[in-house]
């Protein structure tokens, strides 16, 4: 069942040729990330959220967002927040004293993207590894907007690339462009990676470069999640925050009733039939396992979780997730527990 599962994480498309490379849903370029920089708006990763966030509520404390820094302690002058006494230094002066809070203006941002070949998987809108592409744009976009600086881990099977956070353009672009070059080196026919060996070296790695007070957004399906992954995550929860974007694919969740698939894991070729019971039944037992066994660890250590789904428009679910109105007929929780089915 496993090496079913495995082989439903890519397209079964052939490799397309390099010149078609930049096809959309296929796969991005770097002008198209940078496109994406319009969209980046009425959404944010500050602790208050709207109602309909699902960031609000009892996860909302599990990021901080911009804190106060102590600047300085003065005399009391007429108007200050009696709040803001320092009753200790008051009673040894005898004179009232006040604590001098500035806002925190600095707020690293580290994106972990996601371009491994169990990512190279679409059967509507665009591949999940798009999708990823497209989310860690608006973030970066949205975050540099904000005045915050913005780094990130773009890795794939073999390679992982680390920008450190910058506050500039030339930063953005630069993120994007490597997120761009891995996504476009994605193949149907390259070999099978099993585990999260490259997934966990990126936390690995993210939590060295992101020592303290960084909010860390992991964008990524999380094939082959273990408990080293779940450590990783809770051990840079300690120091930092940490949100999820979990990028999933609806196939697996509404399987039909016929019908045929070829997948392959670039060496094997398989045909899946799905008017078999039997078959549908195995792939819909696993999916459920795993992703009930990844959204229960999230909630366990305090992570909040957001579905991205292949098969919508990127900039419009990250709204409804992190600001605006759900659709009609479901809220962010619902699509959330969809995932589970």
């Amino acid at each position: 069942m496993r090496s079913h599962l495995a082989s439903l994480g890519r397209s079964p498309v052939a490799a397309a040729p390099a010149e078609a490379r930049a096809q959309p849903g296929v796969s991005v370029d770097a002008a198209a990330l940078a496109a994406l920089e319009v969209a980046a708006r009425d959404f944010h990763f500050l602790p208050r959220q709207p109602v309909h966030s699902v960031l609000a509520g009892r996860h909302a404390s599990r990021v901080r967002g911009r804190g106060l820094t102590f600047e300085e302690l003065r005399g009391y002058l007429p108007g200050d927040d009696i709040r803001s006494m320092d009753w200790r230094v008051t009673a040894r002066t005898g004179k009232p004293h006040v604590r001098v809070y500035s806002e925190e203006k600095d707020r690293p941002v580290l994106l972990l993207v996601d371009q491994r070949i169990n990512m190279f998987f679409g059967s509507r809108r665009a591949m999940k590894s798009v999708v990823a592409a497209e989310a860690a744009a608006l973030a970066a976009w949205r975050v540099l907007s904000e005045g915050d600086r913005v780094g990130g881990l773009v890795f794939g099977d073999s390679e992982c690339t680390e920008l450190a956070p910058r506050r500039s353009r030339q930063a953005v672009e630069h993120l994007l462009g490597e997120i761009a070059r891995h996504n476009q080196s994605l193949r149907a026919d390259a070999p099978a990676r099993r585990g999260a060996s490259q997934l966990n070296a990126a936390l690995e790695r993210a939590a060295r470069l992101a020592r303290h007070d960084h909010l860390v957004i992991v964008i990524s399906d999380f094939d082959g999640h273990d408990a080293t992954t779940r450590d990783l995550m809770l051990s840079m929860c300690a120091r930092n925050d940490v949100l999820t974007m979990l990028v999933y694919d609806p196939f697996l969740l509404e399987l039909p009733d016929s019908g045929h698939l070829v997948v392959s894991d670039g060496e094997l070729q398989v045909e899946l039939g799905f008017g078999q019971a039997s078959t549908r039944k195995g792939i819909a037992d696993f999916v459920d396992t795993q992703s009930r066994s990844l959204m229960d660890w999230h909630r366990a250590i305090g992570v909040p979780l957001l579905p991205l789904s292949a098969a919508e428009e990127t900039p419009q679910q990250l709204r409804r997730l992190l600001g605006q109105a759900a659709p009609q007929g479901q809220t962010p929780v619902r699509a959330a527990q969809g995932v589970q089915r």
